[in-house]
């Protein structure tokens, strides 16, 4: 069951770009391997563009659930798990980090996405916190 809910399109006065990360969810077996090399190429020439167009932040597909760790603290002590934080249909393969003017423009990067053909591309708008240190150029290689 799904809950529909309306789409904060938050305002940025000035022309201030928001980041927004996009997280890509799709069943593993979705793709073949040429598929998926395919995708990896689609989605190097979508970070080109992006770079050229100075949205471009970082972007990297993820290693399968099967070598995912989970940890949690509760009361001061540790619990470390092997697996996914939740067992799902669709299991997060990847994201990018994209600078956008507002949600309408994160729509339609997101629809740029390889990974949108065969899952779902969740937006999220990144909240700045003082105090962090400044992000390198280059977060993936």
């Amino acid at each position: 069951m799904s809950i529909w809910t309306i789409p904060v399109r938050l305002n940025h006065k000035g022309g201030n770009q928001m980041k927004y990360l996009l997280l890509i969810y799709m069943d593993e077996n979705a793709m073949s391997d040429t598929e998926r090399e395919h995708c990896y190429g689609e989605s190097a020439q979508l970070a080109q563009d992006l770079h050229t167009q100075g949205q471009f932040l970082a972007t990297a597909p993820l290693h399968p659930v099967a070598t995912a760790t989970s940890v949690q603290v509760r009361d001061g002590k540790s619990l470390v798990t092997d697996g996914p934080f939740a067992e799902t249909r669709e299991q997060l393969g990847g994201f990018f980090l994209v600078n956008a003017q507002d949600l309408d423009e994160a729509i339609a990067i997101a629809t740029r996405i390889p990974g949108a053909k065969v899952g779902t591309v969740e937006i999220r708008p990144v909240i700045e916190v003082a105090g962090l240190p400044a992000q390198p150029s280059i977060l993936v290689g």
